[in-house]
C-alpha cells in the first residue's frame, strides 16, 4: 500500500510539472493592455458547417435550451490592412435564460418531437410546417462560424475585395452615425456598380474605385431604399422561410434585437440542409411521392439562359432586369453545357478584371474558382422527395430542369422547394404574391 500510494504521489507531481510547463509554453489570451488579442486574418477557404454534427451535441442543445436572447458584443474585431471598417465577428456564447422553464432541456427536446410527430389522428401533410414552426432562428446558427460586417464609410472596392478574401457573399453594413446595421452589402450590389457604369475596355470604372459604399448606397437606393430585412434569433425557422421567399431575398441576417449584434446569416440553403437531417425521423407527407409536374413545382415559361459566347456585360444585363441568380449556358442544340451564377460575377474581383466586360462567358468561366457547384439536372418526373435528396447532397442552389435530350425546360430554386415543403401546407403562397 505504501508503494502504490509512493508511485501516486510520484505521478502526481509529474504531472503537476507538465501542466506547469505547459502553461508556461501557451501563448497568453490577452495582450499587455488587457484587451483580447485579435484573430489573425486569413485567406478563407469554403465555408463548411457541420451540420451532420447537430444530433451528437448534447451540450450544444443545452445551450440553445437555455437561451432566447444573445449576448453583450465581445468586441472581437480586426481591421485589414487599407480596408477601415472591415470587422469580422463570431457569433457569441450563448448567456442562461431569466425565464428559465422548470423542465430539463432533454425533457423539452423530447416533448417538442412528441409534439412534431402528433397524434394518429393529425394529417402528415404539415409536418414540416409544424417543424419549422417548433425550432428557433437560433437552433440553426452553428457553434462557430465567421461574420463579416462592413462599415459603410469603406470603400466599394475594398469591400468586394474584402468579400473574395473571405470566400463570403454577402456582409451586413454597420453604420456609425446610427450606431446600427442599415442594409447588405452583396454580389447584387456589384453587379449593378458594373452594369451602371461599364462603358468599355477603353474607359476605367472610376466609380467603383472612388465611391464608398453610402454614396453608392445614396446614389442607386434614393428612390427604391427598402429598410433592411432581419429577424430576431427568437424567431421560428416558419417566420425564417416566409421571409426570404416573400421578400424575394437569399440572405437574411439574425439580429439580437437587445444587444443589436448581428449573430448570423440564414440562407435557403442551410435552412432545407437543417430540415433533411430529421426528415428521416418524421412521417412521410404523401405529396413527396409526387412528381415536379404534378405538383406544379418550378419555372417553365420564359427561362433565362445565355450562349458560350454571350458577352459578360450582356449576362449582367440579364441578372439585372430579369433578377435571376443564375443563367444556364446552353449550346446552339439547345443543350445545357453549364451555368453563370452571380456568384461566377465575383471572380471578376479577385482577377480584377471588371474593367474589360466585352470578354465570352466561356472565358470568363476560365477564372472560375474550384468550388464550382456544377450543373445538377432534374426531370418533371421526378419525384419531390428525390429532387429534394438531389439538391441537398449536391449542395447546389437550383437543379436545371431539362428534357430526354439534355434541353433545358425548366428552373427548380430552394425557394420552389421550401415553399412546397413548408409555406404550401400552411395555405401561403409567399413565392407568386
Amino acid at each position: 500500500m505504501k508503494r502504490f500510494g509512493s508511485l501516486r504521489g510520484s505521478k502526481k507531481r509529474k504531472d503537476q510539472e507538465v501542466k506547469a510547463e505547459r502553461r508556461q509554453s501557451e501563448p497568453h489570451g490577452l495582450l499587455a493592455s488587457g484587451h483580447s488579442t485579435p484573430p489573425t486574418p486569413v485567406q478563407a477557404t469554403k465555408p463548411s458547417f457541420p451540420l451532420e454534427s447537430y444530433k451528437q451535441e448534447p451540450e450544444r442543445l443545452d445551450a440553445r435550451s437555455r437561451s432566447y436572447s444573445s449576448p453583450p458584443d465581445t468586441g472581437q474585431r480586426f481591421t485589414v490592412p487599407g480596408a477601415q471598417g472591415f470587422i469580422t465577428t463570431k457569433p457569441p456564447a450563448p448567456q442562461p435564460f431569466s425565464n428559465a422553464t422548470s423542465k430539463s432541456p432533454v425533457e423539452i427536446m423530447l416533448s417538442s418531437r412528441e409534439h412534431l410527430m402528433g397524434s394518429v389522428e393529425e394529417s402528415d401533410s404539415d409536418i414540416y410546417m409544424r417543424f419549422m414552426k417548433s425550432h428557433k432562428c437560433y437552433d440553426i446558427v452553428p457553434t462557430s462560424s465567421k461574420l463579416v460586417v462592413f462599415d459603410t464609410s469603406l470603400q466599394v472596392k475594398k469591400a468586394f475585395f474584402a468579400l473574395v478574401a473571405n470566400g463570403v457573399r454577402a456582409a451586413p453594413l454597420w453604420e456609425s452615425k446610427k450606431q446600427s446595421f442599415v442594409g447588405m452589402l452583396t454580389i447584387t450590389d456589384f453587379i449593378n456598380i458594373l452594369h451602371r457604369y461599364y462603358k468599355s475596355p477603353m474607359v476605367q470604372i472610376y466609380e467603383l474605385e472612388e465611391h464608398k459604399i453610402e454614396s453608392w448606397r445614396e446614389l442607386y437606393l434614393q428612390e427604391t431604399f427598402k429598410p433592411l430585412v432581419n429577424i430576431s434569433p427568437d424567431a421560428s425557422l416558419f417566420d425564417a422561410v416566409y421571409s426570404l421567399i416573400k421578400n424575394k431575398i437569399h440572405r437574411l441576417p439574425v439580429i439580437d434585437p437587445i444587444s443589436g449584434n448581428a449573430l448570423y446569416i440564414l440562407t435557403h440553403k442551410r435552412i432545407l440542409k437543417f430540415l433533411q437531417l430529421f426528415i428521416s425521423e418524421m412521417p412521410k407527407p404523401a405529396f413527396m411521392k409526387k412528381t415536379l409536374e404534378e405538383l406544379g413545382i418550378g419555372t417553365y415559361l420564359n427561362i433565362a439562359f445565355i450562349h458560350p459566347n454571350t458577352p459578360i456585360i450582356k449576362a449582367l444585363s440579364i441578372f439585372v432586369e430579369r433578377r435571376v441568380s443564375a443563367l444556364p449556358v446552353v449550346d446552339v442544340s439547345g443543350k445545357v453545357v453549364d451555368i453563370y451564377s452571380k456568384f461566377d460575377v465575383i471572380n471578376l474581383a479577385a482577377e480584377k478584371t471588371y474593367n474589360n466586360l466585352d470578354i465570352t462567358v466561356t472565358q470568363a468561366l476560365r477564372h472560375r474558382s474550384q468550388y464550382f457547384e456544377g450543373v445538377v439536372q432534374c426531370h418533371r418526373l421526378e419525384s419531390l422527395e428525390t429532387t429534394v435528396d438531389r439538391i441537398v447532397k449536391a449542395e447546389v442552389h437550383r437543379l436545371v430542369v431539362v428534357d430526354e435530350k439534355e434541353s433545358i425546360v425548366g428552373i427548380v430554386s430552394l425557394s420552389d422547394i421550401l415553399q412546397a415543403l413548408v409555406l404550401t401546407p400552411a395555405g401561403i403562397d409567399a413565392l407568386y404574391s
